[in-house]
């Protein structure tokens, strides 16, 4: 079993779908309320409430798997 903690979460999911939705980070602000910073901390794949994922699906209408993905560190991928 792999260690958990070689385990990050990416939110590639979630730019790809922004950009077939023809939107920005600016639009997914304003249309879920988040601040700038928790934008931010998106686009460098760290950690955020499950809260702000469930504000993310019900703002684009999608599933939270449409969004993030659970992958390997680059730890992990260099061994």
């Amino acid at each position: 079993m792999t260690n958990p903690s070689t385990r990050s979460v990416t939110y590639k999911r979630l730019w790809k779908l922004l950009i077939d939705k023809d939107l920005q980070k600016q639009d997914l602000r304003h249309m879920t309320g988040l601040s700038g910073a928790t934008i931010a901390k998106l686009g460098r794949d760290e950690n955020v409430t499950t809260t702000v994922l469930v504000k993310i699906c019900q703002a684009l209408n999608c599933d939270i798997a449409d969004i993030c993905e659970v992958v390997p560190n680059e730890q992990e991928n260099a061994q």
